[in-house]
């Protein structure tokens, strides 16, 4: 066989490269922590449970004149959409009982193309990266990040991941005040705080 035969073949198709935004190109991540997230299933008003939503990477994202941060996870692997939605100055982090590295709180969500309140309890891999979640989320809820008045437009909206599923977008409307107030957390409504198995939840 000769040793300087090359067995290469140009291919009969060529498909070209095609880039697909996110969304995020333009935004600046403030923060981002690996961690697992849940979702209060509340179909059934008798029986409400947690369900796994996923895991994978959480960010604070900033944009360059937006007045709100946003909060965004993927799941690892498929990198779809599990959480998003922007930080509000009314959101408070409740402990999870029985756990010194869980927060659980409400939110106005729209990853599933829906604007839905939440209850989520996200849960960290050691205490540590709980406190310090925590120091980003209220500093977020703050509104230490603004922009200067003079600066800031009257309301921004995240950019949307160029997708063809449409439960990838970003919210797209800002809700009222009252309709954005939380309501309390059941006592009993308690997430998951050991690493066991947990129903998934799409």
């Amino acid at each position: 066989m000769d040793p300087n035969y090359d067995p290469h073949y140009d291919p009969i198709v060529s498909l070209p490269e095609v880039k697909t935004e996110t969304g995020e190109e333009n935004m600046e991540v403030l923060y981002k922590v690996r961690t697992k997230l849940f979702r209060l299933d509340r179909s059934n008003p008798e029986a409400p449970e947690w369900k796994e939503r996923g895991v994978g990477d959480l960010k604070f994202l900033k944009g360059a004149n937006a007045p709100k941060i946003r909060l965004l996870m993927r799941r690892e692997k498929t990198l779809k959409i599990c959480m998003n939605h922007f930080v509000e100055e009314y959101m408070e982090l409740r402990e999870n009982r029985g756990s010194d590295r869980s927060w659980v709180y409400q939110a106005q969500d729209f990853a599933d193309e829906e604007l839905k309140e939440e209850i989520f309890a996200i849960r960290f891999q050691n205490p540590e990266a709980a406190q310090e979640f925590k120091r980003w989320f209220e500093r977020a809820a703050s509104g230490e990040f603004k922009p200067a008045e003079t600066d800031a437009p009257a309301a921004e909206t995240p950019a949307a991941e160029t997708t063809t599923e449409a439960s990838q977008a970003p919210p797209t409307t800002e809700t009222s005040e009252a309709a954005a107030a939380p309501a309390e957390t059941p006592a009993a409504e308690a997430a998951p705080t050991e690493d066991k198995p947990a129903e998934s939840s799409e």
